[in-house]
């Protein structure tokens, strides 16, 4: 399909211009210049999209299951067949290497693969009962039209972790685009045309959270909202559908602990604690931005993570460690914060600058940086910064450790590198958070993994895995009292 020089909104099964006539333009993060000009959507664009879903609802809903299963899966066997031509469409729109963006779309197309599987195993539950001759079951019925907004970090793994387990259940979804990788979705949602899904089903608008996203979430037919980002945009969808009580999942982010023992493997946790770091250039919800060492191995871990922070090269070949900044208000907001920290009298070790040398300098690229000396109660300890920024933090013994890693009002990863089983099961128990890691990274769920936080990282729901299907359903009850006398 190659890039666009338009991406425009996705209705009715085919690509239309916004009813505002309006466009903004799409920059590529690695070189600063424009790539495309995006529909700039409103609420017009909103109600035609969820007219259209609202049409397609019943049809789509009363399908089979497993024939919904089948769609999913000729989708997926198609991504599959053209993973080269998303992973450019990821790579240019991220400012991320071709690599890295195969491996994403390698985990969206396992994804697919699963939910797919799902269709086959869409099972309830058998109850008992206390009543003579009652049969009793819990069966999955779909919810009606969902909003489906997507983060710009891992944009096909975005969608699918949200569009497939969707689709499966029976619902109609309209899915926001995130205004820095607008063009993935739309793709999606070409070759799911191509397999036969019916005309509404899913519908794609463009635009900016408060002149498209916000009238999305608050139409009284959206039943369901699925969100990835900022804490700030999920408290206002939690607010602008509570009047109607509907159903919303939220994932917001995180300010993940990664704790480093004096027992620990030091340079397989150092090696460790310097991906999880800087995956994505710290543009991952569930990267490591909080490192805890004990106090007696401190100064040795820090030189052998320093020393692996001096080598990781930035830019986007496959040769590189990590690209670029998402935009250059992202950008600017990340060094500000550093900024900020070095006037509270925090240390820096590492980077805490922009690249500015002749290969990145019309980009948005950022050294990795590393801090040391900042209170836990510091604002940069305290907000998730989604950049290549790291803290350091010396701490005495385990029950410090254990402390520190609950203090944060984010908890939705946390990993602990020990050689004993006992820390390693306390830290597990003790720590507050929706997943937990021993002797890995923070991050790297795999496509059949339930993943999310608690806090202000997420309101309880899990995606993707099965967990995800008691989000994209409903239970139904259903009693049948049978009479005996009539056998």
């Amino acid at each position: 399909m190659g890039y666009p020089k338009r991406a425009l909104n996705w209705i009715d099964n085919k690509e239309v211009k916004p009813a505002s006539r309006k466009f903004f333009a799409k920059i590529n993060p690695a070189t600063g210049k424009e790539m495309a000009q995006v529909a700039r959507g409103d609420k017009r664009d909103v109600e035609k999209a969820v007219k259209s879903a609202e049409r397609a609802y019943e049809g789509w809903s009363q399908t089979l299951v497993i024939k919904r299963a089948e769609i999913l899966r000729e989708a997926v066997l198609k991504i599959r067949e053209r993973k080269e031509e998303l992973a450019e469409i990821v790579a240019l729109e991220s400012g991320k290497s071709k690599k890295d963006a195969l491996g994403e779309v390698g985990a969206a197309v396992e994804c697919g693969f699963f939910f797919a599987g799902e269709g086959r195993r869409y099972s309830g539950e058998v109850l008992t009962s206390a009543v003579s001759n009652r049969h009793v079951e819990l069966i999955r019925q779909s919810i009606g039209i969902g909003a489906l907004i997507t983060p710009f970090n891992n944009p096909a793994a975005g969608v699918a972790w949200k569009l497939f387990p969707a689709l499966l259940c029976g619902n109609t979804v309209v899915l926001k685009s995130h205004e820095y990788t607008p063009y993935v979705a739309i793709w999606y949602a070409k070759i799911f045309k191509e397999v036969g899904l019916p005309t509404g089903v899913l519908s794609v608008v463009q635009g900016l959270g408060r002149e498209v996203g916000a009238p999305l979430v608050e139409d009284p037919r959206v039943a369901f909202v699925s969100f990835t980002g900022s804490v700030k945009t999920g408290q206002l969808i939690i607010k602008a559908t509570a009047s109607r009580l509907a159903k919303v999942s939220i994932e917001a982010g995180g300010k993940n602990p990664f704790v480093v023992c004096d027992d620990a493997d030091l340079e397989k946790a150092a090696a460790i604690a310097v991906q999880a770091a800087f995956v994505d250039a710290g543009q991952r919800c569930a990267a490591a931005s909080r490192i805890i060492v004990f106090d007696k191995v401190y100064e040795k871990f820090k030189k052998l993570f320093l020393g692996k922070v001096a080598k990781l090269k930035v830019g986007t070949s496959d040769n590189d460690d990590f690209g670029a900044i998402i935009s250059e208000k992202r950008l600017q907001e990340i060094l500000k914060s550093v900024r900020g920290a070095l006037k509270r009298k925090a240390a820096l070790f590492s980077g805490g600058n922009r690249l500015i040398d002749d290969a990145h300098r019309a980009g948005y690229f950022m050294e990795p940086t590393v801090l040391e000396r900042v209170s836990p109660k510091d604002e940069i300890s305290c907000k998730e910064l989604f950049g290549p920024v790291v803290i350091l933090y010396r701490i005495k013994n385990f029950e410090e450790a254990v402390r520190l890693a609950n203090d944060s009002d984010f908890k939705l990863t946390g990993a602990i590198h020990t050689q004993s089983i006992h820390r390693a099961q306390e830290f597990i128990r003790r720590y507050n958070a929706g997943v937990v890691r021993v002797n890995g990274p923070t991050h790297g769920s795999e496509p059949h993994m339930p993943f999310g936080g608690v806090g202000l990282s997420g309101n309880g729901w899990r995606e993707p895995g099965t967990k995800a299907l008691d989000f994209y359903s409903e239970w139904k009850q259903v009693s049948i009292d049978h009479d005996p006398s009539t056998v």
